[in-house]
């Protein structure tokens, strides 16, 4: 099955999983991440999820089967993979529900993957090692790094889609030195991250300043241009600077709170010491990605997670931690801190954890931080896409009137 299978994936950071995917092809198996995207995939997912479903799952279930309805792929020689969080959010049921999907749809053969880290589902086809894992971290790293850079290009390039392309050019690049018939070499990635850097840093750019806009939410519509509508290019085209924390912020998230539960609910000590190390040494691999930023360039860095996760002392708890939980409040000070001028916070409608841990949060927050507007928009099948851009639309003008 390995060698003849097509594995398809959704999207949800496309430089990301990009690299991801290169990684796991260098394995042996053939990963396709689809890019498709319309109203389309929307009304698909909603022919065979109900549409009570959160919203993300409803995306990327809807992605996955248009693409076996399509006739591009082969149903007996085609496998589906979602990833799994493990924790209390419906993001856990995402794969019993495309499995159910898939069945209503016409193809109960198909296989469903998921991909975890916490043992929830194995598969005898499909198993992640410690040496592809290792390789994916670096695949984080790097789509961090490039997402950062991408994003203080993009609205002040001269050469439209230069920043863009050069993105897809590196993230080429990385995909084939991640393979596995490539040696990681600490000092060869460090080197790359300078030469990123530099790279980046000869985009023609117009010397103007424009207000910046941070994004924050629930993980797949915070990221996913089809999960946001092209948040990012909406903001660039009304003049203003997206802002993004990055994926590993969400990884150290997952690690800390093994290190926080030991602490509130007695957990095995054997895994809070693990994930103490772990933590330590990830927040020391993204010091070295900011060291780069600071040392070779006037960019500005992603903020470090060391600091960003003592910001919502006195506000939310550490122990409220379904799905991006306290993230969430963090990454809101996290970018004020980093001056932006306001904040999106994106949320699927009726998503309990962001309603308490973003909408609930935005009334302390602000005052804390006054002079940062913020608005939450709610993303749903039954939307109105115009009202959602008006409303930040609003925002943007009060933005800017603030920022004279």
């Amino acid at each position: 099955m390995k060698k003849d299978y097509t594995i398809l994936a959704p999207t949800m950071l496309p430089l990301h999983f990009k690299m991801i995917a290169g990684i796991l092809n260098s394995y042996g198996y053939r990963v396709k991440v689809l890019d498709t995207s319309g109203k389309h995939i929307i009304e698909k997912g909603l022919k065979y999820v109900h549409n009570d479903t959160c919203y993300p799952a409803l995306i990327v279930i809807g992605q996955l089967l248009d693409a076996l309805e399509s006739g591009k792929y082969n149903p007996d020689k085609t496998a589906l993979l979602l990833t799994q969080t493990g924790g209390g959010c419906r993001a856990s049921n995402y794969v019993s529900l495309l499995r159910k999907a898939v069945a209503k749809a016409g193809f109960p053969h198909i296989p469903v993957i998921s991909m975890n880290f916490n043992g929830l589902e194995r598969h005898p086809g499909f198993k992640l090692t410690v040496p592809m894992i290792y390789r994916m971290m670096y695949a984080v790293l790097y789509g961090d790094l490039l997402m950062t850079l991408r994003n203080q290009c993009r609205p002040y390039e001269i050469n439209k889609g230069e920043s863009d392309a050069l993105a897809e050019k590196w993230a080429e690049r990385l995909s084939d030195e991640l393979g596995r018939n490539s040696r990681i070499s600490y000092k060869r990635i460090k080197k790359n991250y300078a030469e990123i850097v530099r790279d980046f840093s000869k985009i023609p750019r117009r010397n103007e300043k424009k207000i910046r806009i941070g994004i924050v939410g629930e993980i797949y519509v915070k990221f996913s241009p089809i999960g946001n509508n092209n948040l990012e290019d909406f903001l660039i085209s009304e003049g203003a600077e997206p802002v993004l924390p990055g994926l590993l912020d969400f990884c150290l998230y997952c690690v800390y709170n093994g290190v926080v539960d030991a602490k509130l609910y007695g957990t095995k000590r054997a895994k809070a010491f693990f994930c103490k190390i772990l933590y330590k040494y990830l927040v020391g691999k993204q010091r070295d990605v900011i060291r780069s930023i600071t040392e070779n360039s006037d960019f500005r860095p992603m903020g470090c997670f060391d600091r960003t996760r003592t910001l919502p002392e006195g506000v939310i708890g550490l122990g409220t931690k379904m799905g991006e939980g306290w993230l969430l409040t963090a990454e809101m000070f996290e970018l004020a801190e980093q001056g932006v001028d306001g904040i999106i916070c994106t949320q699927p409608f009726g998503c309990l954890p962001n309603h308490i841990a973003g909408k609930g949060m935005m009334k302390p927050f602000q005052m804390r931080h006054p002079d940062v507007n913020i608005v939450a928009i709610d993303y749903d099948s039954g939307a109105s896409r115009i009202n959602q851009e008006n409303r930040i639309k609003l925002m943007l003008t009060e933005a800017k009137s603030r920022a004279g």
